[in-house]
């Protein structure tokens, strides 16, 4: 992945311009360490100039890849923050026989625009965020994968210019009257000459309909559509890893990718390298070294303290650009694991994110009353990844220049998931296997002469991550709020904070450091309307009341797995 920043129609001179981008593109460098490259054109019309301006994480040719990308005649400049499996694929349907000028994944995009026009985003099997920029023209073409797994945000400027970034940084710095999330699974089109531009949806799968998830169960299908995602995630000219918390989904991942190397290697190559992170004794250490161990990776399991992770709470929340509980919570550990995964020369990892909202992962769901509002429930967790565990994967990682892939975020996977008739994800007390959350996935790779898993592993029940990382982590994080945030805090927060008024210590003390970090904000069009939820976020409360008013207790509205009553039932 890497940092993506476009200003479109903007009245600056060309050189000013050329200025004003190199200047902000180094807000989003953390994204991209191994190059930069810039491209200003003025519009036909010659009264604007647009720029495009790209950060590189070199992951795929790392030589010759450098970006903006042009297209064959270079009346046209692409810069892409992505991955693009199908690429080989999509090169094989180009009538164009021109050869293209790279070895990159992400040159196809171009070259496809000259020939599919706005028809290319939905043609892209990846996670991706690009704009394409028409210097003859003066049209833009923008676009974001299906489900959002990289960031990408857009704003206008004071002078009626439109802009692209992959972080709200740039904008926000830039001076921005507004800054919006760029919705995922739309492109943009604006015309040359048109002042504004228009979002349209180019992906609707039949799944956001409760009539079409009917699919009966098929494990062996789940189970090689997997393997399949994260096949083709290992396209890579880096070295590569995979986090390794030892809950069932990243260890999933860290299974198949362990087989897929040694498959590939005939037993030759060097064991995938796979990592975790957590407090002294936490669970997620305990588990993550003894899957390392029974998958053959070689396994670095680091610890941190509370004090540290306090300590990192202000770079997070810079990086991560919110202020919600849950997701800065979850976000802490992993972006102090990014930290050391890249200091060590891996470039690529990958991750377990994805499963819970399309399996129904999270403990709130075994009180989900029936099939169809569990399945609705499902969708709507998809549609707001983008918002939360996409985003914190993305920048946590991102932060350090490290590219994190999601394999059950798949489009392939996610058509075998979402179809799935949803009374297969329903859990149901007195039967063995299905008491236990995402059992379907369970039973899939339950495959006894080649056990994917430690059976205690395969069926261990979910932790939230930061309660497998350690409780005391979310202790001594409250504690700390309790200590720096006083009552009287609490009681001027609605004249401070008017917009999405924090309602714990904890949320006052996150978001006093946020307006640290970006001042002076418009409360209803700059970065903080683009955090969700409110005060804490605590884990779809909302839906959880409604199917258990007992869970209209405040003691239950936190982020730990602890206050869910079914947390620990289900170990049995």
């Amino acid at each position: 992945m890497c940092g993506i920043l476009a200003v479109v129609n903007s009245k600056l001179s060309p050189e000013a311009l050329r200025l004003q981008t190199l200047t902000l593109q180094r807000l989003v460098r953390h994204r991209g360490p191994d190059g930069s490259g810039i491209h200003v054109v003025e519009t036909p019309t010659g009264a604007r100039c647009s720029s495009v301006a790209h950060e590189r994480l070199a992951i795929v040719d790392p030589l010759s890849g450098n970006q903006p990308l042009f297209s064959h005649d270079r009346s046209r400049s692409l810069t892409v923050n992505g991955e693009i499996y199908n690429h080989k694929q999509l090169r094989a349907e180009l009538k164009d026989p021109t050869a293209f000028r790279t070895e990159s994944d992400c040159e196809v995009i171009v070259h496809g625009y000259d020939e599919f026009g706005v028809d290319i985003a939905s043609k892209l099997d990846g996670d991706f965020a690009f704009v394409i920029l028409d210097d003859q023209t003066g049209d833009v073409y923008a676009a974001r994968d299906p489900v959002g797994v990289n960031s990408l945000y857009m704003g206008t400027g004071l002078d009626g210019s439109t802009w692209f970034s992959s972080e709200a940084k740039p904008l926000v710095t830039g001076g921005c009257i507004d800054v919006r999330i760029f919705p995922p699974g739309h492109y943009y089109l604006a015309r040359g000459g048109e002042e504004e531009g228009r979002l349209v949806p180019y992906y609707a799968p039949s799944w956001h309909s409760a009539s079409a998830a009917t699919q009966p169960l098929n494990l062996e299908k789940l189970r090689t559509t997997f393997t399949a995602a994260v096949e083709k995630r290992l396209m890579a000219d880096v070295p590569y890893g995979v986090l390794l918390s030892g809950g069932l989904d990243s260890s999933l991942v860290a299974s198949v990718i362990a087989r897929l190397k040694r498959k590939r290697f005939l037993e030759h190559g060097k064991p995938v390298k796979s990592f975790s992170i957590g407090l002294d004794g936490s669970p997620d250490l305990a588990n993550a070294q003894k899957v390392g161990e029974f998958i053959g990776t070689e396994h670095y399991g680091f610890s941190f303290t509370v004090q540290e992770g306090i300590d990192a709470i202000s770079d997070v929340i810079y990086h991560l650009e919110r202020y919600d509980v849950t997701t800065i919570c979850a976000g802490m550990p992993m972006f102090l694991l990014a930290r050391k995964i890249k200091a060590m020369g891996i470039k690529m990892v990958m991750s377990g994110e994805g499963a819970d909202e399309t399996l129904a992962g999270y403990l709130y769901f075994h009180k989900a009353p029936n099939g169809t509002e569990l399945h609705a429930e499902c969708v709507r967790k998809v549609a707001a990844l983008n918002q939360f565990d996409c985003l914190r994967a993305n920048k946590a990682t991102m932060a350090h220049g490290l590219e994190v892939r999601v394999p059950f975020l798949d489009r392939g996977m996610l058509d075998a998931t979402m179809t799935l008739d949803p009374d297969f994800k329903l859990t149901r007390k007195g039967e063995k296997t299905q008491f236990l959350e995402k059992w379907a996935l369970r039973e899939a790779f339950n495959v006894p002469t080649e056990p994917f898993l430690p059976h205690e592993v395969l069926f261990r029940q979910k932790e939230q991550f930061s309660d497998g990382v350690g409780y005391s982590w979310i202790d001594g994080l409250k504690e700390h709020a309790g200590k720096v945030i006083s009552d009287e805090d609490m009681a001027t927060a609605p004249i401070r904070f008017p917009y999405n008024t924090p309602g714990t210590k904890e949320a006052a003390y996150f978001r006093t450091i946020f307006h640290s970090h970006f001042p002076n904000n418009n409360y209803g069009n700059g970065i903080e309307a683009t955090v969700p939820g409110g005060p804490s976020v605590a884990c779809s409360t909302a839906k959880a009341i409604e199917w258990d008013e007992a869970w209209s207790d405040p003691t239950k509205q936190d982020q730990s797995g602890r206050f869910v009553d079914t947390h620990d039932a289900a170990v049995a």
